[in-house]
């Protein structure tokens, strides 16, 4: 009569997909010819490689306020290190209301 079980909890189904055939050393081989022929001027085609290595930095250089953090020397620790003074920061100066205006 139970619609609801929590006991028997069913989990869907997980697909999971098998390459019928893939050679690594196929690949990797077309990767080099493909990058030499790339040196030498042999091939136009750009490929994905290319591609993210084109887009990489252009979204910062879209932004002013990116490219000047970027120009400071500011990397992805410093501003971790900033947001956590500002939280301790804040965290003191809640703890110096509470201790001045709550007792």
């Amino acid at each position: 009569m139970a619609l609801f079980s929590f006991y028997n909890v069913r989990k869907p189904r997980q697909y999971t997909h098998k390459p019928i055939y893939w050679d690594p050393h196929k690949e990797a081989m077309e990767d080099r010819i493909r990058k030499v022929k790339r040196e030498i001027g042999m091939d136009d085609q750009l490929s994905a490689e290319d591609y993210k290595a084109e887009i990489k930095g252009s979204f910062i250089e879209g932004t002013s306020h990116l490219k000047k953090s970027r120009d400071r020397g500011d990397d992805r620790r410093s501003r971790t290190y900033k947001n956590v003074r500002l939280l301790v920061a804040a965290a003191v100066l809640a703890a110096l209301f509470w201790f001045l205006f709550m007792q």
